[in-house]
């Protein structure tokens, strides 16, 4: 039996239903308009975000269906009106979403995602796609600066014990976006495709009658590659009781695990106990509350890789992208699309539709051109003119997803972007230090 695919249609505002009851009795429902997810500023003055969860975007548009269940929900609670019940009840979206390739960096101003079609249709898309972008995009940002800090040592995303059971798993995929290589969540693993990671925690230590028993179980069952944690009670003698039990077993130790302490002086003490023991193929795991900052530490020790769980998945600090979903562009009564934009104090936005380009020099980013202009055809050749490489990337056409947007391709897509677009930034975006954004934006309005 085919599982059942859940239903998108209420992750959403009471709000944008009563607005669109308002917009079928004034008759500004079937307006084609233009909604634009953008960020003002960058959380904690970072000098780059990251783009990730728009596969996952796609998907939770494909699934917006208000089925018998929603709107016997919807009437019994009085929400709106029946004319709208039957509006909802034929709801489709059939129009066209652009947006920034995921992995893609982007800065201040950047149109990440547009969503193009009637009032009707996109004004009931804003909560789902900003729920879903400010939480991947979040941890991706973070995941970044850690990958980053990493200088390409492997990173590990082991932060599903620290947040809510289903954000665990996008948050695992949003870190392999930005370069985490596996992820402790086996749910993740299934769900995306992703590789999956663990050995054992200090209880399975504890429940031995002492350290050498539990080492001698674990590679017993996981083999002496294994990684065994060396921290429950004393380092030295755990090092040295790891490095025999994979002995004893015919091999040498995969890796040892550092957990708790002073972890840049236990690396390097670990490093050369190992080397002294003869083990010098051992790596060291380091996990333990880490951040971009910890690991930027830890980059000048002999640690091989980290695991990495609560500030992950918190967007180390700032657990949320701050994106906003606006109205840029609508019909006017002549049936013509002019841009519309807020005037208000702080929260001024740029009317009009929107397409974006990098432009380059030497292979490196220097500027964020954006090209505020109606017809598509003169912004390309625009961008074109000015030698910016062109961002957006259609996603759903006509209300259907572009193919490869979804699924296991489109997260390979991801990395590889992420890995591509972060290198062309220049070397003053990979500083963790608050700063101005890595590169200015510039906006052309016609």
């Amino acid at each position: 039996m085919a599982a059942t695919v859940r239903s998108t249609a209420l992750l959403t505002d009471r709000y944008e239903l009563t607005m669109l009851e308002g917009a079928l009795r004034s008759g500004a429902a079937g307006r084609e308009c233009v909604f634009e997810v953008f960020a003002r500023r960058l959380p904690g003055r970072r000098r780059y975000a990251v783009v990730a969860g728009t596969a996952r975007v796609v998907e939770a548009i494909e699934a917006f269906r208000f089925g018998p269940e929603e709107i016997a929900w919807l009437a019994a609670n009085r929400v709106v009106d029946g004319p709208t019940l039957e509006f909802l009840a034929g709801y489709r979206f059939s129009g066209s979403v652009i947006g920034y390739a995921e992995g893609e960096c982007y800065v201040p101003g950047s149109p990440i995602l547009t969503v193009r079609g009637t009032f009707a249709e996109a004004v009931l898309l804003e909560t789902v796609v900003l729920s879903i972008l400010n939480h991947d995009s979040a941890v991706a940002t973070a995941a970044s600066r850690m990958t980053g800090a990493a200088g390409g040592r492997p990173c590990f995303e082991m932060g599903a014990r620290r947040t809510h059971e289903d954000a665990a798993i996008a948050a695992a995929r949003a870190a392999v976006v930005a370069g985490f290589t596996a992820t402790s969540d086996l749910e993740a693993g299934r769900t995306h495709g992703l590789t999956t990671m663990g050995t054992a925690a200090h209880a399975f230590t504890l429940v031995h009658d002492d350290e050498e028993a539990a080492f001698a179980a674990q590679v017993a069952s996981l083999g002496p590659g294994t990684t065994l944690l060396v921290d429950t009670y004393d380092v030295p003698r755990g090092v040295e009781r790891a490095v025999a039990a994979a002995r004893a077993a015919g091999g040498e130790l995969g890796a040892v695990r550092l957990d708790s302490g002073d972890l840049v002086a236990q690396a390097r003490e670990v490093r050369a106990q190992l080397d002294a023991l003869g083990a010098t193929s051992t790596k060291i795991v380091v996990t333990s509350d880490l951040d971009e900052f910890a690991i930027a530490a830890l980059a000048a020790t002999p640690a091989d890789s980290f695991g990495v769980g609560t500030s992950l998945v918190k967007g180390s600090g700032h657990p949320t992208a701050e994106l906003v979903y606006k109205l840029v562009a609508r019909q006017n009564a002549a049936g013509v699309l002019e841009p519309v934009a807020k005037t208000s104090a702080a929260k001024q936005t740029v009317g009009g539709l929107k397409w974006a380009g990098r432009v380059l020099d030497g292979g490196c980013a220097v500027e964020e051109l954006v090209v505020s202009l109606s017809d598509d055809a003169a912004a390309t050749e625009v961008l074109h003119e000015a030698g910016a490489r062109p961002l957006q990337v259609p996603l759903v056409v006509d209300g259907v997803a572009v193919p490869g947007r979804t699924g296991p391709a489109a997260l390979a897509a991801a990395v590889e972007r992420h890995r591509l677009s972060r290198d062309e930034l220049p070397a003053d975006a990979w500083r963790l230090s608050p700063g101005d954004p890595a590169i200015p934006t510039r906006v052309l309005t016609w």
